[in-house]
């Protein structure tokens, strides 16, 4: 039986009890789940191991790499820019990063990077994974690059690109780097125990992730879109245990918490703004995720996809939930972040134990389930 530790408003006992099955029927070693409702925290649960050998008990501070629940927080960032004026999404990249007009990428707009649809999702240069820890190089080779199919026509998952060309506009314009920014502007006024770029003060209570039997690429055809994404910047679950790959700002990639700080750092958007006593952005800029870019079969992902202004949207096709107003996304091996407008709610779940598949993992979508059904 393993222990489930932490605090839950009575009325998500239906939450609690899924997380308990999680453990018990679909296997999860180390896990956390967090919820808040109009702007409070309404559950904070952790429980299991956080390494496969299920010696070191998952405590109330540890973090694990949260892979692309990170693209929300980077999205948050450049929101949370344009929102006080300092970045115009419908701009020109060149207007902040004027090395960036190379290539027929003259009239490529800020709002393509947070749509996935820059035609940027890979790179034609093959790179290590030391390479991808040189925020610099990595900004040049997209600066150069050529893209793979018309900006803004439709997306085509930036799987690891996202988080340094909307990081490169936040360095730009802010002059510090989005890890930075980040901290300062988000994290530290919610009280988010998150990182983008992880200091070695904090690796001791960093959890192991479980690597899943195959890589996110696995059955794409060799000469398609999807498969030359993952080819470059190529991705390694087992990176995720260097001191490289934490150190480095991967802002779609290498984010390090917990759910419970992603959810302090993302319940503004789902809470008109507001978080825990702190406005951190306007009701209208945090609205602005429902500015509909693209709507359409993924390049990448191969699924039906809306994105929103770095967000996917919840629809008729790919439903999240009961109401309209619902922007999610997850990240590779299973956490979830989904931020519900209507219902003031905002819910993540985050693991050890890694699944395979990029679009959704049963375990944080039953917890999602039971959050509905705790709020009737």
């Amino acid at each position: 039986m393993t222990s489930i530790h932490g605090t839950f408003d009575p009325r998500f006992q239906p939450v609690r009890d899924e997380f308990i099955r999680n453990f018990r029927e679909r296997d999860d070693v180390g896990a956390s789940v967090a919820i808040s409702v109009d702007g409070e925290m309404v559950v904070d649960l952790w429980g299991g191991y956080r390494n496969a050998e299920k010696t070191l008990p998952w405590e109330e501070n540890t973090i694990v790499n949260v892979y692309s629940s990170t693209k929300t927080m980077a999205a948050m960032s450049l929101l949370v820019m344009a929102d006080r004026g300092d970045v115009d999404l419908h701009a020109p990249v060149s207007r902040y990063w004027p090395e960036f007009a190379q290539n027929g990428k003259e009239n490529v707009e800020v709002r393509h990077f947070l749509s996935h649809s820059a035609g940027l999702s890979g790179l034609d240069q093959k790179v290590s994974a030391e390479d991808v820890y040189d925020w610099d190089g990595m900004c040049d080779r997209l600066a150069r690059q050529k893209p793979w199919w018309e900006p803004g026509s439709q997306s085509g998952y930036h799987a690891l690109t996202q988080g340094f060309l909307i990081g490169e506009v936040v360095r730009r314009v802010s002059g510090r780097s989005i890890g930075q920014y980040f901290r300062t502007e988000i994290a530290e006024p919610t009280g988010a125990d998150f990182f983008i770029g992880t200091p070695e003060s904090e690796f001791q209570r960093i959890g192991d992730l479980i690597p899943p039997p195959a890589g996110p690429a696995s059955g794409a055809s060799q000469d398609s879109i999807a498969a030359r994404t993952f080819a470059s910047p190529a991705v390694d679950a087992r990176d995720s245990r260097t001191a490289g790959w934490r150190k480095a700002e991967i802002p779609a990639a290498n984010g390090h918490g917990n759910a419970r700080s992603i959810v302090r750092a993302q319940t503004a958007m789902a809470n008109g703004g507001v978080a825990f006593g702190k406005r951190i952005l306007s009701a209208a800029g945090a609205a602005r995720i429902f500015d509909v870019q693209t709507s359409g079969m993924d390049l990448v992902l191969g699924a039906p996809i809306t994105f929103g202004m770095g967000y996917g949207l919840s629809t008729a096709e790919f439903p999240m939930g009961p109401n309209e107003h619902i922007g999610y996304w997850g990240g590779w091996g299973g956490s979830t972040v989904v931020v519900d407008q209507d219902a003031r709610m905002c819910v993540s779940y985050v693991m050890n134990r890694m699944e395979g598949n990029l679009m959704g993992d049963p375990r944080g979508f039953v917890l999602l389930q039971a959050a509905y059904q705790s709020l009737g």
